[in-house]
């Protein structure tokens, strides 16, 4: 009786400290092995059981087979194929949904961020912080204009938002179970993780570190709109004040408007001759014109995202899977 409740105790606590390695992946079958070679030494040093999840993408190269190669030499490889490209964010997300570890960690198989790491990201857990995110001190093999899109965006989504998304960072991070069942319980469709981890709170920190370039091939994602429609997706879903800020924009123009018609009206009474021409009408009618379409976008981003929400599809639809209950 007693040999199978200590028996019972070691199987919780095998569970409990369980270390999860969640990685979305599309056509990279040139740097899963040396992924697997750098994380899986870090991991062991943690001296935990751990799962290697991989999310995928349907690929048009071999990187499933690699996947299932590697997973016949090590079963704590696992993965997720979808029947259908869902995009890096959602991809991630499923993969946090199905980790079953005491601490999950999001990591690119693209070897920028260090799987080196993880091992202080630990440390910091074990510290007691709930969030350990990677911050980035450089960032090399990234094209100027990345640079320049991720700089801007951050200094506007912090400046508008009504959370804060620490500058630098990615989806490399390290979080705790309540932390990841908190997630799991938010509804939203957009899967930008760094919001959402920021919007359920509790002890975040930071572990720094310089950004390496990709290990092998291209990234799988255009720079410029990639990064765009990630910064949008963090102005829109976590502000409203794109909407006030329409609100504020048309009382000035009405204001303008208005104290321009008292000066035309002053100079048509005083007898001052004023030009009044199709130039000066054409600037204001494409001003005007300018400033509702710019407005009735912003309102279209807003409505775009309560349809997704409103629609409550499938975040994502899993084809096949080995190593995961589905």
């Amino acid at each position: 009786m007693v040999l199978m409740h200590l028996t019972h105790i070691k199987a919780v606590t095998i569970i409990l400290w369980m270390i999860s390695i969640v990685s979305p992946v599309y056509n990279e079958e040139k740097n899963i092995p040396a992924f697997l070679k750098r994380v899986v030494p870090e991991v062991l040093t943690l001296e935990k059981a751990y799962e290697i999840i991989f999310c995928l993408d349907p690929s048009t190269d071999n990187t499933e087979a690699e996947i299932l190669k590697s997973r016949a030499a090590d079963n704590n490889i696992k993965y997720l194929k979808f029947s259908r490209r869902i995009g890096q964010p959602m991809a991630t997300l499923a993969g946090i949904h199905h980790a079953k570890g005491d601490a999950v960690i999001v990591i690119d198989v693209d070897l920028q961020d260090p799987p080196e790491l993880i091992s202080k990201m630990y440390a910091k857990w074990k510290e007691g912080f709930d969030v350990v995110y990677a911050q980035r001190t450089s960032r090399k093999g990234e094209t100027l204009i990345k640079r320049f899109v991720s700089y801007v965006g951050y200094k506007i989504i912090n400046k508008i938002s009504d959370v804060e998304i620490p500058p630098n960072t990615g989806d490399f991070r390290l979080m705790s179970r309540r932390v990841v069942n908190e997630i799991k319980k938010l509804k939203e469709s957009h899967g930008f993780l760094r919001g959402l981890v920021a919007l359920v709170g509790f002890r975040q920190t930071a572990v720094q570190f310089e950004r390496d370039a990709r290990a092998g091939g291209k990234g799988k994602y255009n720079p410029l709109l990639g990064s765009l429609k990630i910064g949008f997706n963090g102005i829109f879903c976590f502000s409203n004040y794109m909407l006030t800020l329409c609100t504020q924009f048309g009382f000035l123009v009405a204001g303008v408007s208005f104290l321009l018609a008292i000066v035309y009206l002053i100079m048509k009474l005083m007898g001052t001759p004023f030009p009044m021409g199709n130039p000066t009408i054409v600037i204001l009618i494409l001003f005007l014109g300018g400033v509702q379409l710019i407005s009735v976008g912003i309102l279209g981003e807003y409505i775009a995202r309560i349809y997704d929400e409103v629609r409550a599809r499938p975040k994502f639809i899993v084809d096949t899977s080995e190593g995961l209950d589905v």
